[in-house]
């Protein structure tokens, strides 16, 4: 059975990329693949600095890492922030690119985002892609962009665009059929 991690770039209270999180790990589930779903503020770590090192990495890191390296299929949603990346996930990226061994290179990663604006986070999405294939990840080929955020969603969680619905599935797919192993 493939294994699947989800997580969210953002660990703000009511964030849309929290239940972009949710609904793809409930359709990962749909599709036979057991998910974890990773709340990031679990995983507390400093300002990425390498005079840091020498006193030995934040206890979250490890840890983070063997998951990462123990699942099939990451599924990373995350907001935009000026156009690029949350700190929350470049710190993460920071200190997951120091552990051994390369926690990136196992799994098949899936990203999508919420934003406000109508472009859907598609920006900060090539910023994560670019990011984690020069980490050794692979990267499915499918965007999945979300906005506007604002009605984007209904009371259970679930996309409200027909259209969108069809990109989480073309995700799903190519989540389970793209094996690294």
């Amino acid at each position: 059975m493939l294994t699947a991690l989800t997580l969210s770039g953002s660990i703000r209270q009511g964030s849309l990329n929290r239940v972009l999180q949710h609904h793809i790990g409930r359709k990962l589930a749909e599709a036979g693949v057991a998910v974890t779903a990773l709340e990031l503020g679990e995983f507390p770590m400093p300002l990425f600095n390498e005079d840091l090192e020498p006193d030995g990495v934040p206890d979250a890191a490890p840890v983070l890492a063997q998951l990462f390296a123990s699942h099939d299929i990451i599924f990373w949603a995350s907001p935009e922030y000026n156009g690029g990346l949350t700190p929350l996930t470049v710190n993460t990226l920071a200190w997951l690119s120091r552990q051994r061994p390369n926690p990136f290179r196992h799994p098949v990663f899936g990203i999508g985002g919420v934003s406000s604006g109508k472009y859907g986070t598609v920006m900060g999405q090539s910023h994560l892609r670019d990011s984690l294939s020069k980490l050794g990840a692979f990267v499915v080929p499918t965007l999945l962009g979300i906005g506007p955020g604002a009605g984007a969603f209904d009371a259970d969680g679930n996309p409200t665009e027909k259209s969108v619905n069809s990109k989480i599935a073309q995700l799903v797919h190519d989540l389970t059929h793209c094996s690294r192993g």
